[in-house]
């Protein structure tokens, strides 16, 4: 079995550097996700990246107890669905009940916002939206959220796409800070003032997609052809995809790829040993003309430019709606 390196959270506890993530770019997956989780466990996998809004706790649930390591040995996050920040501990609670687990290692708020369901389902995607300001805000969720450490069915709690702007207006008023904050992260969006400011705060950054998203067919996002990467590759013997986690990784952040392939599944394990000149290259890649920008905003905020009704703006990314930094 791989032996993977960790990080320590503010909280004192160990979170494995490398995850399995479990969103498969559809609602649910049933069996799909059962055995890619099954073979995650198998290949030495400790930590697993589910939501309630990805349809799959059972399935995820289901494999870790089937595959018989102990619960203590496996960290497990899932997150709070926009639908039901006005009703977190409803929310926990089935969590709780679709996983099989006792407790949950991390809660995450999965966006800043918020949605009131029209049918009262805890995972809708649809209802009334609630703008920037507007009750619940992510404070007010986040309040709710810090009274669940009281419960014992959490461990710690963190947040999950929390660009600087709205992360500060959250530790304004949080009482507790949160662990982490799960972000999109890679060579083309390195994020270095939200790590600087995260570092600051003792949060631990954790990154997903961290290949991005590229249309079907295109292959490799164009960061990952770059000689900075492909040159430490070939030292390295491995691929650019080893290469861009190794770097993640050697960043402080955590990685939470995602494959249902077997021996990719294996092979995301294995991190190499960058040297500080890798590192400082691979770090300056977004600095190229064209090179930096969010891999997935066109496909998750599409042509109205707005994601449940905020603007990338509301949510202080710093790209537009298409991906381009500096085009708001």
């Amino acid at each position: 079995m791989t032996s993977v390196p960790s990080f320590t959270l503010n909280t004192g506890a160990k979170m494995p550097a490398v995850g399995m993530g479990c969103w498969i770019g559809e609602v649910g997956g049933g069996e799909r996700v059962y055995k890619m989780c099954m073979a995650s466990l198998e290949a030495g996998y400790r930590h697993f990246d589910t939501a309630a809004g990805y349809g799959n706790e059972a399935e995820v649930g289901r494999a870790i107890r089937d595959s018989g390591i102990p619960r203590s040995e496996v960290f497990v996050t899932t997150k709070l669905w926009s639908a039901a920040h006005h009703r977190v501990q409803e929310a926990l609670d089935a969590s709780i009940e679709a996983l099989g687990l006792d407790y949950i290692d991390l809660y995450l708020m999965h966006w800043p916002q918020a949605i009131i369901p029209e049918d009262g389902q805890l995972n809708a995607r649809t209802g009334k939206i609630v703008l920037p300001g507007e009750s619940p805000t992510f404070s007010e969720t986040w309040a709710s959220m810090e009274k669940l450490l009281d419960t014992g069915k959490v461990r710690a709690i963190g947040v999950s796409n929390f660009a600087e702007k709205n992360l500060l207006k959250l530790l304004e008023t949080a009482k507790v800070v949160p662990v982490t904050n799960q972000m999109e992260c890679h060579p083309s969006l390195p994020l270095h003032g939200l790590k600087e400011l995260c570092d600051k705060r003792g949060i631990l950054l954790v990154a997903y997609s961290p290949l991005g998203q590229p249309q079907p067919g295109v292959g490799l996002a164009p960061c990952f052809h770059d000689p900075a990467i492909t040159r430490a590759a070939e030292r390295t013997r491995s691929s650019p995809a080893t290469v861009t986690f190794s770097w993640l990784v050697q960043r402080g952040i955590v990685v939470i790829p995602k494959s249902e392939t077997p021996s990719r599944i294996r092979s995301n394990l294995q991190l190499v040993r960058l040297t500080d000149e890798e590192m400082a290259e691979i770090s300056a890649i977004a600095e190229k003309p064209g090179m930096h920008r969010s891999l997935l905003a066109e496909g998750i905020f599409g042509t109205n430019g707005k994601l449940w009704g905020w603007t990338t703006e509301d949510l202080g990314f710093a790209f537009d709606h298409t991906g381009v930094v500096g085009g708001l």
